[in-house]
């Protein structure tokens, strides 16, 4: 059982290791390709949040939103594969800032194209998200490990 859990926190935190692997090849001096492909949706959802919610987002460098995506797959991940909760947390974070900026199906029209693409992405996401939380639960709710006290040794004689 024990290995198989290890398995399976492995195979998922190899989405998030791998994702920022690339990211952080590409990164160079300007942010990569992460950053030219982050910066249009950032400012969709950034005008989205202020014609909407009436508060407007601080101007952010793109190049250092990349750079915290990148710290938080990345060590997120490895921590997660040790079973880890804080690792958990750090891709939670990441999920929450990741998803409605980037899986921005809400801006389509639901006819379009790339609403169906980014709806399917978004759906997926938010499935990591909930195993995320799951994790966190099951962490949560079992029991930890007592160790036995060693019943004392009678003296004879």
């Amino acid at each position: 059982m024990a290995f198989t859990s290890f398995l399976g926190r492995v195979l998922f935190a190899s989405i998030f290791i791998l994702s920022a692997y690339q990211e952080f090849n590409e990164f160079g001096v300007d942010g990569g390709q992460a950053a030219k492909s982050l910066k249009p949706k950032f400012g969709v959802f950034a005008s989205h949040v202020q014609s909407h919610v009436g508060v407007k987002l601080p101007e952010i460098e793109i190049k250092h939103l990349v750079s915290a995506a990148i710290f938080l797959k990345g060590i997120g991940g490895i921590l997660f594969i040790f079973g880890s909760s804080l690792g958990a947390y750090l891709l939670i974070i990441h999920q929450l800032i990741a998803i409605p900026i980037l899986y921005d199906f809400y801006n389509y029209d639901s006819e379009d194209k790339e609403f169906n693409q980014l709806f399917i992405k978004f759906t997926q996401n938010m499935a990591l998200y909930g195993a995320l939380l799951f994790f966190i639960g099951m962490k949560n709710s079992l029991p930890r490990r007592q160790h036995k006290k060693k019943a004392p040794k009678t003296k004879t004689g």
